[in-house]
This record gives C-alpha cells, sequence and structure tokens, in this order.
C-alpha cells in the first residue's frame, strides 16, 4: 500500500465542493486522514479567498490512476480547464506526495512543488505528518513549516465538518 497526500482547494460554493470532493475520495479510497480546513487569500489572482486542506489514504493504485481519479472528481465537480493556471476553481486536487516517489513527467510532479512555496499547502500537510521527511529536500514537513512560518501569509482556519 502507497501513502498519498492530495492537496484540496476551492473558492467557488467552497464548502459544498469540498465536501463533496472528500466523500467521493472517501467512496473511492475508503478511510482517510484531513488535516484542519484552512482559508487563505487567492495566489496569483485577485479573487475570492480559498478554503484549503490536505487529505492522506492508503491504495494499492498506480500514481496514474490516482491522478485520473483526481481530474475525474475535478471534472464531476464543475472544474473548468480552459481557465488560465491561476484563476477561480470549484474543486482544484492536486497530488502532493505518493509515498516517497520524486517524479516529473508526463505533467506530473511529485512531490508538488508547492509544498516548498505555499503556505496554504505545507502547513495543512505538516498538520498530517510533520515527522515525515520531504523526499528532495530531506527535511521533515515540521521544520519546512518553521522556516515558512514567519513569511507566511496569514491562514485563518474553519470549520468544516465531513460525514
Amino acid at each position: 500500500m502507497s501513502e498519498v497526500y492530495v492537496g484540496i482547494g476551492s473558492n467557488v460554493d467552497r464548502e459544498m465542493n469540498i465536501q463533496k470532493a472528500v466523500a467521493i475520495m472517501r467512496d473511492v479510497y475508503g478511510e482517510m486522514w484531513l488535516s484542519p480546513v484552512y482559508q487563505s487569500a487567492a495566489v496569483g489572482f485577485s479573487g475570492d479567498d480559498f478554503l484549503n486542506l490536505v487529505a492522506g489514504f492508503e491504495t494499492d493504485n498506480p500514481v496514474a490512476e490516482v491522478v485520473a481519479d483526481m481530474h475525474q472528481i475535478e471534472d464531476d465537480l464543475g472544474r473548468d480547464r480552459s481557465q488560465p493556471r491561476f484563476s477561480t476553481r470549484s474543486i482544484d486536487l492536486d497530488i502532493l506526495l505518493y509515498d516517497y516517489l520524486i517524479l516529473d513527467q508526463a505533467g506530473i510532479s511529485i512531490p508538488r512543488k508547492e509544498i516548498l512555496r505555499s503556505a496554504h499547502v505545507l502547513k495543512p500537510l505538516q498538520d498530517l505528518i510533520a515527522t515525515n521527511l520531504h523526499p528532495v529536500t530531506g527535511q521533515s514537513y515540521g521544520q519546512l513549516w518553521l522556516d515558512m512560518a514567519d513569511q507566511a501569509p496569514r491562514l485563518d482556519v474553519v470549520e468544516l465538518t465531513f460525514d
């Protein structure tokens, strides 16, 4: 079994889209671990605030199948892929980690580079796996967060329930 961590974000009907995405992911992958949900400003464009969290689960599925599953969930929840990379999103599901795999091919980059660049990705990931080591840097996610926290934009915890 491989451990997979997925970043989940939305700034359109945020609560509903995130709850639906988590429900579908649970139907497909079973038990999941969820970080707290954080509200943060849009990055790279002017728009409504995002809600973000990280979900972890175990699977025997190969990485390409997990990517395809995430794209299907995004499509089912109205993700418009014709929009620019930095734009309003109904749902965004990014595979952050797939075990300790390092992969950069065919549009798949694991570990996701945003882990080291974006507080809204790193903070919820470190909430789940603070002592795990980043496969490229060798640093723990807790240490990476300590290094980023002082200059990170504000992240507010938002209460969101999942059935």
